[in-house]
């Protein structure tokens, strides 16, 4: 029998590790991702992003300074977690990451639903009380379940960054193709940020992008909206 493998730089992932990947970042899995822009939304009625290059520019800058650091952290922390109160805490330090009232609202209802639909598919999961932040939410499944970190990393950012991708799409507006320019240039960024993960120390945690969070926070009160954030 042949079994059929993808090489990663730090060892392989079995066609059935990549197959629970590909199943739990997919657009099919009931997180609800497609009603969250990351502000986004109120970016584009500001004028920060208008067209390809500036939606580009804006994920980019966030995978480098803003969800990638932070949601890595969050991913790894509940990934590495070895025992119910080490999770506790990485989980107390993941919500402690979280800056604004709508990212709460993002991060809390996509982890409550992919807890739930893990959970009911795929296998049983001990939780500490508390909610579960979506990437830390990823990361206690992909632990659960063997799958190596840096794909789960790499899966995970691309998911967030298709994603993105289709909230700039809806709201400039632009086109499909062009939303697949973007996401083919953004590969260099979805591997540097989950690498970038692996080498950071997990206490050397924070986000520089200001703008990303000042568009979070002035969508709460936006006048006409698509996304819930």
């Amino acid at each position: 029998m042949i079994t059929a493998t993808i090489m990663s730089t730090d060892g392989n992932i079995d066609s059935g590790a990549l197959y629970r990947l590909m199943s739990w970042l997919s657009p099919s899995f009931p997180v609800g991702a497609f009603s969250y822009s990351h502000g986004i939304e109120y970016a584009v009625e500001a004028g920060l992003v208008r067209d390809e290059e500036s939606l580009r520019n804006w994920i980019a800058g966030g995978l480098a300074h803003e969800f990638g650091p932070v949601s890595g952290a969050m991913l790894r922390g509940a990934y590495e977690a070895k025992d119910r109160r080490a999770l506790a805490d990485a989980l107390e330090d993941a919500r402690a990451f979280v800056p604004t009232l709508e990212f709460e609202l993002e991060h809390r209802a996509q982890g409550d639903a992919f807890m739930t639909a893990f959970r009911a598919a795929w296998g049983e999961a001990l939780l500490p009380p508390g909610w579960v932040p979506y990437p830390s939410a990823v990361g206690i499944a992909a632990a659960a379940l063997a799958i190596p970190l840096r794909p789960a990393l790499i899966a995970f950012f691309h998911s967030v960054v298709s994603n993105l991708i289709s909230a700039g799409l809806r709201t400039v507006p632009l086109g499909q193709t062009a939303g697949q320019r973007v996401l083919a240039a953004l590969q260099p960024e979805v591997i540097a940020a989950a690498d970038a993960t692996l080498r950071r120390d997990p206490r050397d945690i924070g986000a520089a992008a200001p703008a990303v969070e000042w568009c979070s926070i002035r969508h709460e009160t936006q006048y006409t909206r698509l996304f819930r954030a």
